[in-house]
């Protein structure tokens, strides 16, 4: 092997145009997926404390940040609902009239054809409880009870013009469970994003504000253990048999080691959910004038995207979608 100073590696970093060209990875808008919560009963947008910049939507304001990222090039919007009235079986959750699936029909027929339509599939922003699913009379969740509501949400998301459900419940076979009441009803079409490795993690707090979580208790015999590696990866294979078209890993930035093994591992394409807090911690150091946001923002999505991610799901998808022009 060559070494100083016939060999210098610093050559490949003398110059912008230089390390432009020989970069391995490269982040782009289009590989950029907007997370946007929509609020029943509001007529002007609702600030969220904890994630500075983001907020609740109505459905006026919503229409007009879904071409926002549409126009920025961004690849998709993920919509999250929040109903006025909950209930231990998540009743809104599969109204067609529900927020959820409104909103979705107004972004579809808005934006549909410029960017991928998507919507959160899981019961935990429409339950009185705040579980992914349905209880039984111990009052734990019922893996099995909770996958036919599933089956009834996905289609009241597929007929609203769902172009992609994001499965995030962490419900044992509920990506074949899904896939299954699709096909039957004739939506072969419709994407399955399972959230495969999807962990119990701390990460998520300010997205429980943004949706008003009910949540008591916690949900870690669902969601896995944050020590666990291994069982990503389990996950992953699983889903991918059970029919998924993508796999998710999330949280992103604590996790990228999972996220390397999971891409390694299947032959879909795997993104990843760059969190709230993750959003929040970043935005928190950016305001106290300890980093530069533009670069710790861009730098945050490279390194998920260089640990084995086509996309991201990120807060920041349409400002940075307009950096990246």
């Amino acid at each position: 092997m060559s070494r100083f100073p016939e060999t210098r590696l610093r050559r490949l970093r003398q110059s912008a145009p230089v390390r432009n060209l020989v970069r391995e990875t490269s982040l782009e808008a289009r590989q950029l997926v907007l997370p946007v919560f929509v609020r029943e009963g509001l007529t002007e947008p609702a600030p969220i404390g904890s994630m500075p910049g983001v907020v609740q939507h109505s459905l006026d304001s919503l229409r007009r940040a879904a071409t926002e990222a549409a126009e920025a090039g961004v690849g998709g919007v993920m919509l999250f609902g929040i109903p006025e009235v909950r209930d231990a079986e998540g009743s809104g959750a599969d109204d067609p009239a529900g927020i959820l699936n409104v909103a979705t029909a107004a972004i579809a027929a808005e934006v549909g054809e410029a960017l991928v339509v998507q919507t959160d599939l899981c019961l935990d922003e429409f339950t009185d409880h705040g579980h992914c699913g349905v209880l039984n009379a111990d009052g734990a969740v019922d893996n099995d009870a909770t996958l036919d509501r599933y089956r009834s949400m996905a289609l009241a998301q597929a007929r609203a013009g769902s172009q992609l459900l994001g499965l995030s419940g962490m419900m044992d076979g509920q990506t074949a469970a899904i896939r299954e009441a699709l096909d039957t009803e004739g939506f072969h079409h419709t994407l399955l994003l399972a959230y495969s490795a999807k962990y119990a993690s701390a990460f998520y707090g300010p997205f429980r504000e943004a949706v008003d979580s009910q949540l008591t208790g916690d949900r870690r015999t669902y969601q896995l253990d944050p020590g666990n590696r291994r069982e990503g990866v389990r996950e992953a294979l699983f889903d991918v048999d059970e029919g998924a078209d993508i796999v998710m890993v999330k949280p992103a930035l604590g996790f990228l080691d999972v996220l390397r093994e999971v891409r390694d591992a299947v032959d879909v394409p795997v993104w990843a959910y760059q969190v709230s807090g993750e959003y929040a911690m970043i935005e928190a150091a950016a305001g106290n004038g300890w980093i530069d946001r533009r670069s710790a923002v861009l730098e945050s999505l490279v390194s998920i995207r260089r640990a084995g991610a086509e996309a991201v799901l990120t807060y920041w998808a349409a400002e940075a979608a307009r950096w990246l022009r």
